[in-house]
């Protein structure tokens, strides 16, 4: 299916930015000064009206520097379904404060830098590295704020992928089944016959590609149907998440290669609120959020029908982040309980062949795998993460005992840009807090 043109005005702002990084291999790319792009400077959204020059809309959000105001105000922009964090009290989370502005290290270019140059040059809006368990620091920028929530882009799958390995350890979803088991509304899909399994290490053949360089590749029709892109006028595709799945088709042999897809994501969601007869938002409430005592409710986008965003519609703060992290590199143990199982951190920490990741192309993450929505280095601490658009990380190592949450609105989506240097970064602190 071929995108009016109208629906290309948000194409061809991203596809400027994705660009300038896919040609970032063959010169410097040429950033906007970090300080010219402060939404607060800027009075973006300031004022009652805001003038028109300052206004940012659905349509705009990834329009820099409107990301940057954007990416702690997305409830104001459209539906979303809250997180609860229940009635019982914050869990504590204890500070231990070191001065980490200054700590050096070397640049993915060999150059000397810090952690506060490092946080600057990669369009930090909030920091926060957390050692044996206590907050050792913390800090926020461009306007975000320590209770306001913040989009989590596909650091959203990660949790998907949580609840989906908590619920096979728990027996409700069976991984080497087919889709369709939990799914028939699938059974003229790409996923007809694809496994659980395959759908969660995006090893499944489909007809669909994460390139926002194509302003007529498959993420801007997924976008549209989830309500993250206004569907022009006369608009053919489907404008609801359920009514969109069902018509991506196979393209190539499940289980061969991973290929990063949001659309697995949307399928394994479905299968979580199929499963349960509860929605997204719900579940992390139920099993996350008030489990670990979160300071602040998270809330979860929503499209016109109000089905809930499962791959890059969870938004939740800096320290509520830090909480899962440390709830993770614990064992699944947290706030004085068993939040999920041992066996279910286990499991993503297992990783998948590194041998299908290679098929995805990302070099720069070389030795990596993709498993259950999680990314795995296989380096020697036994770290993973969770990796979001424009630079959102959850870093756990649990060798050194660091959890680290970096929110950030880089002008260049792709996380792969940063990578290097975000890996380096975490290296730093791992070195000097162990």
């Amino acid at each position: 299916m071929r995108l009016p043109r109208r629906a290309l005005s948000f194409a061809v702002a991203t596809a400027l930015l994705t660009l300038a990084q896919a040609s970032s291999h063959a010169q410097p790319t040429q950033l906007p000064p970090p300080d010219a792009t402060d939404p607060v400077a800027l009075k973006l959204m300031q004022g009652f009206p805001p003038p028109p020059d300052k206004q940012v809309r659905l349509g705009t959000i990834l329009k820099y520097p409107n990301a940057r105001w954007a990416l702690h105000h997305l409830r104001e922009l459209g539906p979303t379904a809250n997180i609860a964090r229940g009635p019982g009290p914050a869990s504590e989370l204890q500070a231990a404060p070191r001065e980490l502005d200054g700590l050096a290290f070397l640049d993915d270019k060999g150059a000397r830098t810090t952690l506060a140059q490092w946080q600057k040059a990669t369009y930090t809006d909030g920091l926060l590295v957390i050692h044996q368990g206590r907050v050792v620091y913390e800090r926020h920028y461009v306007g975000n704020q320590p209770h306001v929530p913040h989009v989590l882009w596909s650091m959203s799958k990660s949790l998907t992928g949580l609840l989906a390995t908590e619920l096979i350890h728990e027996g409700l979803i069976d991984p080497a089944a087919p889709v369709t088991r939990y799914l028939p509304e699938l059974a003229g899909s790409a996923w007809a016959d694809a496994t659980v399994q395959q759908t969660l290490d995006m090893t499944t053949g489909v007809k669909y590609a994460e390139d926002f360089a194509d302003p007529q590749s498959g993420v801007f029709q997924y976008l549209i149907s989830a309500g993250l892109v206004p569907a022009p006028a006369n608009y053919p595709g489907a404008r609801a998440m359920l009514d969109y799945l069902p018509t991506v088709q196979k393209e190539g042999e499940h289980g061969k290669g991973f290929y990063y897809k949001s659309v697995d994501t949307e399928v394994i969601g479905w299968i979580l609120q199929r499963v349960t007869g509860k929605g997204f938002s719900t579940l992390l409430s139920e099993r996350i959020w008030a489990p670990l005592g979160a300071e602040q409710d998270g809330y979860v986008w929503a499209d016109p029908t109000g089905a809930q965003s499962t791959s890059v519609g969870i938004n939740a703060t800096l320290r509520d982040l830090g909480r899962l992290g440390e709830m993770l590199r614990q064992n699944g143990y947290y706030n004085h309980k068993q939040v999920v199982s041992p066996a279910t951190v286990t499991e993503l920490r297992k990783g998948a062949d590194p041998e299908k990741f290679k098929a995805s192309g990302q070099t720069m993450r070389a030795g990596y795998s993709y498993h259950n929505h999680w990314w795995l280095p296989h380096d020697v601490d036994g770290s993973f993460e969770a990796k979001g658009l424009m630079g959102q990380h959850i870093h756990i190592n649990p060798a050194a005992q660091l959890v680290v949450v970096k929110l950030s609105s880089h002008p260049i989506p792709n996380t792969a840009f940063t990578h290097n240097y975000d890996r380096l970064a975490f290296a730093a602190l791992a070195g000097a807090l162990r």
